[in-house]
């Protein structure tokens, strides 16, 4: 199921890489539109999801007379027009070509609610959508000069701040600003904590990283991202914030992989804190070499070892199986070359603020030996557990599955005591 999810995610996120503009479609790809008898109710924007197993994905679509258009806000997808559309009273069928790939969509309209399946490369989904409600933003928009461009940013201010401010880094892959991966569906916890801290009164400042969600276009080319530009991008949003009054200290706080992005920014920048949350605490090609070990064959472990030795010596690899070009194809490799030369315990060390590690013990990913690792490390830091909270930092009563499912939950509040925590590291440094 998660390599359905995962070419799912890669088709829809290379449309949005590959189409100049979404919202003025060329003379080829015009909407049309066929009416047998349409009901009116079924115009105007719907809301829902794609059932995806494990990954449910969120939509929007935008039903109008002789036009359409879906948006994948987690991609950051706006308005990119349909191919063709076709009204039968209360039924409508839509079809998108996205960089080459046909999507289908049928839905009917029962009781205000539209129900019906999606379509790509073969493999259908439920779907069901509502009439859309405009969320309202509680953040205000920065555009923060970076190499390459501008950063857009969301500025989380309270009604009485404190001068505090907390800049926010999400996890590895593509994960945005409100720590929801794409074709993981949504868990807003990086969103809950920036909220969270404004009702006490300190700011935050979270992002899309480069090639995610608003700031997609930062990366032209994959290969043109490395670890080492994320750090470079903390940078600039600290020197950013160091020029606003309102803030008179910095905190860093990164989550899963931006923990370590965190800590390496915390050597380079004046800041007052680092706040690591389920960080790993061994060199990355540990960490994959024991995921690989589930689910490779002996050979191609063998195979993954190798490729992973060179390019920690800073060397890419020429000819990489087929089996593996998912992991290792060259377009990733400067990326990996860049992480690797990391050793979290070695990182963590060199950092002379004070630093707070916080770890939950349900979290299936990042282990409690990764947050002793980096506890031992660092003389000055000190570390805390919380028995219930998992990897999105939700609180998890039950097993594995309500622990993944929780991935995908929006509406469950962060782990008790996790902003207690936080706020009072915060406060007390």
């Amino acid at each position: 199921m998660r390599k359905i999810a995962y070419s799912l995610a890669v088709v829809l996120l290379l449309s949005a890489c590959n189409s100049e503009s979404t919202d003025k479609p060329t003379a080829e790809n015009q909407t049309k539109q066929e009416v047998v008898h349409m009901e009116e109710a079924l115009l105007g924007k719907w809301q829902g999801m794609i059932e995806i197993p494990q990954s449910p994905l969120e939509i929007i679509l935008n039903l109008e007379e002789s036009s359409g258009s879906i948006s994948v806000p987690a991609q950051g997808i706006s308005d990119f027009a349909f191919e063709s559309i076709k009204y039968n009273e209360s039924e409508v069928a839509i079809t998108i070509n996205l960089a080459g790939s046909l999507i289908k969509i049928a839905g009917t309209l029962k009781n205000e609610v539209m129900e019906g399946t999606f379509t790509q490369n073969g493999q259908s989904f439920p779907i069901m959508l509502k009439p859309y409600t405009e969320t309202p933003v509680m953040y205000k928009e920065l555009l923060i000069p970076v190499s390459g461009g501008e950063l857009k940013a969301a500025l989380e201010m309270p009604d009485k701040a404190t001068g505090e401010l907390v800049i926010i880094h999400a996890g590895s892959g593509p994960t945005n600003k409100d720590g929801n991966t794409v074709g993981a569906g949504s868990n807003n916890s990086l969103k809950m904590i920036a909220e969270s801290l404004a009702e006490v009164g300190i700011a935050s400042i979270r992002f899309d990283k480069r090639g995610v969600g608003d700031n997609t276009a930062l990366i032209k080319k994959e290969e043109d991202l490395t670890f080492d530009v994320y750090v470079e991008d903390v940078k600039s949003i600290v020197d950013y914030a160091e020029k606003d009054d309102r803030f008179n200290e910095i905190h860093l706080l990164g989550h899963s992989e931006g923990a370590l992005i965190m800590t390496i920014a915390a050597q380079q920048n004046d800041v007052a804190s680092l706040i690591s949350v389920a960080g790993i605490g061994r060199p990355a090609d540990e960490v994959l070499m024991e995921q690989l070990s589930a689910s490779l064959t002996p050979n191609l472990l063998a195979e993954s070892e190798k490729i992973l030795q060179q390019l920690k010596a800073g060397k890419e690899v020429e000819t990489v199986p087929a089996q593996l070009q998912s992991l290792f194809r060259p377009s990733v490799q400067p990326y990996m070359i860049s992480w690797l030369k990391y050793d979290p315990q070695h990182e963590i060390g060199n950092v002379d603020v004070p630093v707070i590690i916080l770890q939950g013990r349900k979290d299936i990913q990042v282990t409690e030996t990764d947050a002793e690792n980096l506890y031992a490390a660092n003389d000055q830091a000190i570390i805390h557990y919380f028995s219930k909270m998992n990897h999105v930092l939700k609180e998890i009563e039950g097993d594995r599955e309500q622990n993944i499912a929780s991935y995908s939950n929006p509406d469950l509040p962060l782990a008790n005591g996790l902003i207690d925590e936080i706020v009072e590291f915060i406060k007390r440094y």
